[in-house]
C-alpha cells in the first residue's frame, strides 16, 4: 500500500522501536498530525480481557478535565418538573413523547442523551435506533439519573464526560482531546481516563490487565505508550 509524503514524512518522526513515555507520545502525536483540520486525539488500549465472559466487561465513564474540545449537545428525556430542571441546567434538547416522534422520524442531530428513570419505559423502542449509535441513555454510562441529578449530569457530559466500553476484540478506544490541545493537557486527559479504566478493572481478571496502548490522530499513526507507566497510575 503506497503512502502519501505528508504520511511518510511523520513516519521519520517515530525515532525508536520501543513505547514513548507519556509525556513523550503527547508531543510527538502533535508534531505528526498532518490533515489539515484539528485532528481527534485517540487512545486504543489492548487488554487481556476475555470480551465474551460476562464477568470480564469493562463498560464506565470518565469526565476529561480538559474537555474534548468541542462543543456537546445533549439531548434530556424526561417530564414534568424535570423538564424545567434540565432546561435550566443547559441541556440543548428536553422533551419526552415529542422527542421520541422527531428521532422515530430519523433525527439525530445530538452528541448525548439522558434520560430520568421514568422515561425508560417509553423510550425502550428507540433502542434499535440509539443502541446501534450508543446514544441510548443506560445507568452505568452515567446517563440514566433521577430528576434531582439532572443538573451533575447534564453538567459532567457538557464539560467532557467520556463513556468507555471494551469492544468484541478486548479492546478500549476512547478519544482524548484535539491535536490543538497542549500536550500536557492531552496528558492530563489520558491520566484521567487510564484511572477510571484501572478503577473499572473487573474483579475476576488475575492476569494482565493492561497489555499495551497506542495513541493516534484521526488521520495519523499509532504511538505506542509504555505501559508499564500507565499500568502504574492509582485508580481514583
Amino acid at each position: 500500500m503506497e503512502r502519501g509524503k505528508k504520511y511518510e514524512e511523520a513516519v521519520k518522526l517515530l525515532d525508536k522501536e520501543g513505547p514513548y513515555s507519556l509525556k513523550e507520545a503527547t508531543e510527538l502525536v502533535k508534531r505528526a498530525a498532518y490533515a489539515n483540520f484539528d485532528e481527534t486525539v485517540e487512545i486504543h488500549l489492548r487488554t487481556g480481557l476475555d470480551p465474551r465472559n460476562a464477568k470480564q466487561q469493562v463498560r464506565s465513564v470518565a469526565v476529561l478535565p480538559h474537555g474534548l474540545g468541542k462543543q456537546i449537545r445533549v439531548l434530556v428525556f424526561a417530564q414534568g418538573e424535570a423538564e424545567e430542571r434540565a432546561r435550566v441546567a443547559g441541556a440543548d434538547f428536553v422533551g419526552n413523547e415529542d422527542l421520541i416522534k422527531k428521532i422515530e422520524s430519523g433525527w439525530l442531530d445530538f452528541d448525548v442523551s439522558i434520560a430520568t428513570p421514568d422515561m425508560m419505559g417509553k423510550i425502550g423502542k428507540l433502542g434499535k435506533i440509539l443502541g446501534r449509535r450508543g446514544l441510548m441513555p443506560n445507568p452505568k454510562s452515567g446517563t440514566v439519573v433521577q430528576a434531582d441529578d439532572l443538573p451533575r449530569a447534564i453538567s459532567e457530559v457538557k464539560k467532557g464526560q467520556i463513556e468507555f466500553r471494551l469492544d468484541k476484540l478486548g479492546i478500549i478506544h476512547a478519544p482524548v482531546g484535539k491535536v490543538s490541545f497542549d500536550a500536557e493537557k492531552l496528558a492530563d486527559n489520558i491520566t484521567t481516563l487510564i484511572e477510571a479504566v484501572l478503577k473499572a478493572k473487573p474483579a475476576s481478571v488475575k492476569g494482565q490487565y493492561l497489555k499495551s496502548a497506542y495513541i493516534c490522530s484521526t488521520m495519523g499513526l499509532g504511538i505506542p505508550l509504555d505501559i508499564r507507566e500507565l499500568a502504574s497510575i492509582s485508580p481514583t
